[in-house]
């Protein structure tokens, strides 16, 4: 064999063995991709919609024990009060016995969340507010506003915040 045909054959080699090193880098790339992608099944509940047929099943699903951190609010989303300064008819929000923590709540305006329109007490697990008065009297109106719920532990401190919309109709 000639020098020049070495050379054609070191250097053929040559290309080979770098072309075998980029594939196994690829294929090691792969891998790890797959490897490494959640796999963990998604919360089957967050794919349930909600129709008159399945209510009954959903609920009894909520009634598990709920994990710690979590909380399921039970509320009205519409209040009607007759004047701004009388007791709701209809506002009712209960601290299911499966919840993991006691709560208080506020109530803000949706355009303006410094302004507080009520001011909760604790709700202990398994306690109901009904019976609601605003803190601040309402005009004749259409509220849009927010519940922002606190979850707290035994000394009150705050664990973590919910927000939930609310409609609250002052009728005059």
């Amino acid at each position: 064999m000639s020098d020049q045909e070495q050379k054609k054959v070191k250097k053929g080699g040559l290309v080979f063995g770098i072309a075998i090193v980029v594939i196994l880098a690829l294929a090691g790339v792969i891998v790890y991709l797959l490897l490494s992608r959640n796999t963990e099944p998604e919360d089957e509940r967050r794919n349930v919609v909600i129709t008159p047929e399945n209510v009954e099943s959903v609920l009894e699903e909520l009634d598990e024990a709920q994990e710690s951190g979590y909380y399921t609010v039970t509320m009205n989303p519409t209040w009607h009060f007759k004047t701004g300064k009388e007791v709701s008819y209809d506002a009712v929000v209960e601290n299911v016995a499966k919840n993991t923590n006691d709560v208080y709540f506020d109530i803000v305006l949706e355009e303006d969340e410094e302004k507080v329109l009520y001011k909760s007490p604790v709700i202990p697990r398994g306690g109901r507010l009904e019976e609601i008065i605003l803190d601040d009297t309402l005009d004749a109106g259409t509220y849009n506003c927010v519940v922002i719920y606190h979850l707290i532990d035994e000394d009150q401190n705050t664990l973590s915040t919910l927000r939930v919309a609310l409609e609250i109709i002052v009728e005059g």
